[in-house]
């Protein structure tokens, strides 16, 4: 199942790509966000240390955490700001961590997290303004490495057609 969170104000994007995937025959959900509240983690690790796998901000960004837990794909849309995601896309990132231990483990030469579940929701990136790209694209392959997931990789909502190709 794909799952796309749209953090963004813009629905065309999401209605877009649900119309490309529906001739697909592509299973997936769309959540649209821009109504929602959705807090920046305060780093408490709660969801390591007192609650193992539960945010302890309670928000809207519950709803989206169990849906990442089965899901194949994870598709970000956001807005940038300062040539990186927004403050609304970097939250979904970062909240991410519950799905993670706070054990460590070596991966090749690199410390990575212990993965909560075993289920892996490799990540993609649409974003509506001007970023820059490569580091997004770098930041991008870091961050789901760090949850033993795959880059999807990073696309601008002019390269719809393109993004829709990696979904499956």
């Amino acid at each position: 199942m794909i799952l796309i969170v749209n953090t963004t104000a813009d629905r065309s994007v999401t209605s877009e790509l649900a119309s490309a995937l529906r001739g697909k025959g592509e299973a997936f959900e769309v959540l649209e966000l821009s109504e929602k509240k959705i807090s920046h983690c305060i780093g408490c690790n709660y969801c390591w240390l007192k609650t193992p796998g539960v945010c302890s901000i309670k928000d809207d960004y519950e709803e989206i955490l169990k849906k990442m837990v089965h899901a194949d794909q994870l598709w970000v849309i956001s807005d940038t700001a300062l040539g990186f995601l927004d403050h609304k896309g970097k939250n979904i990132f970062d909240r991410i961590i519950p799905l993670a231990t706070m054990h460590l483990k070596f991966k090749g030469k690199q410390m990575r997290h212990v993965m909560r579940y075993k289920k892996r929701t490799d990540i993609g990136l649409i974003i509506t303004g001007d970023a820059d790209r490569a580091y997004l694209e770098r930041w991008n392959k870091r961050a789901s490495l760090n949850f033993d997931s795959r880059s999807l990789g990073v696309f601008g909502k002019d390269e719809l057609k393109e993004a829709v190709t990696c979904m499956h």
